[in-house]
């Protein structure tokens, strides 16, 4: 923290000091005309958010809002990153994830701003036979790369030491990771491999290659199967204990050990969370090596990856937005390296435009946003140092009960962990069918009529473990059904909304049924008479008042003219002739799934 010197400017000096019960007041009387009648602290927490893990968000943040010192970057205990000089000197290293060695992809990359390569080798990638032909033309001394060969990680590792050498590239310039996870191969696939020819080659990166790493803590996995960010991070430090072990008993001192380590997190939307994330683990990772003996070994090499969960496959070129907000949440959060998914990671194998949006997402941010030109830019807020905390606390309590379980491998075996995702997810997922959590494009503002987007398939995923979840999936499988309907049919299914009284009483209703019955491919007609919709249902849309007057009237001569469901926009009432009500909060998913079973749309 900077201290400034006393000159005599005293910016606030006319004004007098304001406390925080004063803001508390004035608070509670702008929530008083609003219809909530509370006082003090609590009128501070009407206007917190909940997030997942147990934490908050409040409203205000201020110096009493106290967290533990978080040292100087490049120090422990690294909260404010793992190098004195974190990506300053040259920004964040922009790492792009090859699951084939087809079409020139991986030279493209490199020649137009990539800085390294993560690999996707064996199952579901690029076979170990082919990396050489992956990496024909790469200048394997100047451009690391990463390997994700799951089972295969033995054979992928020899193949590119069998081809440093073969290229000349001497043992002290390799750089990269080897990849190994067997853990995290497990959580994938729900199959292990043996330890022990992870522990032979990270004793050769070791000995012979100071710039190879050879395992990876991947949690991505645990990201994926809807974990969120305490767990994420609980669960990457059980499964970096669990190494720790392993490598120390086969031999390695706890220092060597911890250099043969590279954690992989989610990047998400949620930049703020993210930032704290990253900022946390390196906090949680420095205290697992101060335990172990090796405080100045706790530097932990951070990759950074745009979440997977929150691309949507309607709307895809939104997903662009998402994966900026994320990667420049990744730079600030000080990760070392940060990969990018392009924006159609979700629909098959990305095309060349999807690719160099996706690389130059990252060359924007440092090159012309400069984001990397400031050291931990979110140190020192109030706010993000205490979320930075309360994450940490949250992260390291789901590192105990991990190690409660008898550890990571245990925890996964016996299938707890999976339930504990799974349930977390499942309470996620109420939030997300009630739009609380909105998705642009998708259970917020869709486009029916969007032109599909179109890519060649790619490689299936490892599978077999903890499953892959989407936030999407729900409104996916509705628009699904619709699309069948309209291939079938030549038409969507399609819902009559009858506005009542002048625009100022009904476009805001009727704008949000629009929005609503779209999401589940339900295409809304606004126009003519209910007879000349082709509509099968109908909803009510304007003002309390109104619907007082004439909804009941309106309701009947609906269901005279043969609808067999009529809806009302509105908080539900007593209405006769309305059989349901669409709201601001309401569960959207079983509504329009329920709506389409109505309509016979399979």
């Amino acid at each position: 923290m900077t201290v400034l010197p006393d000159d005599g400017l005293e910016l606030a000096g006319e004004f007098p000091d304001v406390s925080h019960e004063q803001w508390q007041r004035l608070v509670a009387g702008v929530l008083r005309k609003s219809g909530k009648d509370v006082e003090g602290a609590a009128a501070e927490e009407a206007l917190s958010t909940a997030l997942e893990d147990g934490l908050r968000t409040r409203p205000l943040y201020t110096a009493r809002d106290a967290a533990p010192e978080p040292g100087f970057p490049g120090f422990a205990p690294f909260v404010r990153g793992s190098r004195p000089a974190g990506n300053a000197t040259g920004g964040w290293d922009v790492r792009q994830r090859h699951a084939t060695a087809e079409g020139g992809s991986v030279l493209a990359d490199l020649e137009n701003g990539v800085t390294s390569l993560w690999l996707v080798v064996g199952e579901g990638g690029i076979p170990v036979s082919s990396l050489a032909r992956a990496l024909d033309g790469v200048y394997l001394d100047l451009a690391p790369v990463a390997l994700d060969a799951g089972a295969d990680f033995e054979p992928a590792a020899e193949e590119l030491l069998r081809l440093y050498k073969e290229r000349g590239v001497a043992k002290e310039a390799a750089r990269g990771s080897l990849g190994a996870d067997p853990l995290g191969h497990e959580a994938r696939t729900g199959r292990p491999y043996a330890f022990a020819s992870v522990l032979g080659l990270a004793r050769r990166c070791a000995e012979e290659y100071p710039g190879l790493r050879a395992l990876t803590v991947d949690a991505l996995p645990y990201h994926e199967a809807g974990g969120s960010a305490a767990q994420e991070l609980g669960a990457s430090l059980a499964t970096g204990v669990a190494y720790l072990r392993e490598l120390t008993e086969g031999g390695l001192s706890v220092e060597q050990a911890c250099a043969q380590l590279e954690f992989r997190y989610a990047a998400t939307a949620d930049q703020f969370l993210t930032i704290a994330k990253l900022r946390a683990a390196r906090r949680l990772w420095a205290r697992v090596a101060e335990a172990c003996g090796a405080p100045d070994a706790g530097a932990q090499v951070q990759h950074a990856v745009t979440s997977p969960v929150m691309m949507s496959r309607r709307d895809p070129w939104v997903n662009m937005l998402r994966t900026t907000i994320a990667t420049l949440a990744a730079g600030a959060g000080g990760a070392d390296a940060v990969t990018v998914l392009p924006f159609d990671d979700a629909l098959g194998l990305p095309d060349a435009f999807a690719r160099r949006i996706a690389r130059n997402t990252s060359t924007i941010l440092i090159e012309e946003s400069h984001l990397s030109r400031v050291i931990d830019p979110a140190g020192g807020s109030w706010y993000v140092e205490r979320l930075t905390d309360e994450l940490a606390h949250a992260g390291w309590e789901f590192f105990r009960r991990i190690e409660r379980l008898g550890g990571q491998a245990a925890a996964l075996r016996s299938g707890e962990l999976g339930r504990i995702l799974a349930d977390t997810w499942a309470e996620r997922s109420k939030k997300l069918a009630k739009r609380r959590e909105p998705i642009t494009g998708v259970s917020e503002f869709p486009y029916l009529a969007e032109k599909p987007v179109v890519r060649e398939r790619a490689p299936e995923p490892r599978s077999g473990g903890l499953p892959r979840v989407r936030r999407d999936e729900a409104f996916e499988e509705l628009r699904a059904r619709s699309d069948a309907h309209l291939a079938a049919t030549g038409s969507r299914p399609r819902v009559f909304l009858a506005a009542l009284g002048p625009a100022a009483a009904h476009t805001a209703r009727l704008t949000f049924a629009s929005n609503l019955f779209q999401a589940g491919g339900i295409e809304p007609v606004t126009e003519g008479t209910f007879e000349e919709s082709g509509a099968a249902e109908a909803c009510l849309c304007s003002s309390d008042a109104l619907y007082e007057e004439q909804a009941e009237s309106v309701a009947a001569q609906l269901k005279a003219a043969g609808a067999a469901h009529v809806f009302l926009a509105g908080r539900p009432a007593e209405h006769a002739g309305v059989d349901s009500y669409v709201f601001a909060g309401c569960d959207a998913v079983a509504v329009l799934s329920a709506a389409l079973d109505r309509m016979g749309v399979s």
